[in-house]
């Protein structure tokens, strides 16, 4: 058994960007926070499936190049090959959770 709080994590880049709550041995998962005008970066992945779950915002979620408006509660589930990026192109944050699975952290490739 493995207990923390994402308050004791921190945002890769201080108050948005990823925080990673557990990270192995089967799966990743963590909080995104993307300020208005951010993105993830379009990215795919060899191996690894990818599910975001949005709790906060309404931004575009990308999937192999067709645009989805979000809203709080929708969910994505991200095969491996399917190119993928959140764009927050709205004036209010956005606060989503991800989880990736199996635990690949060099999974990540290029569009």
């Amino acid at each position: 058994m493995e207990k923390t709080n994402e308050k004791n994590m921190d945002f890769r880049h201080g108050d948005h960007g990823p925080k990673y709550v557990f990270r192995g041995p089967c799966m990743e998962w963590g909080i995104i926070v993307f300020k208005p005008g951010q993105e993830l970066g379009p990215h795919k992945h060899a191996q690894v499936e990818e599910t975001f779950y949005f709790l906060d915002g309404a931004p575009q979620m990308i999937v192999d190049g067709v645009a989805h408006r979000v809203e709080p509660g929708d969910a994505f589930r991200i095969e491996p090959g399917e190119a993928h990026n959140i764009i927050n192109d709205t004036e209010a944050p956005t606060r989503l959770v991800f989880i990736k699975t199996p635990y690949l952290p060099d999974d990540k490739l290029p569009v």
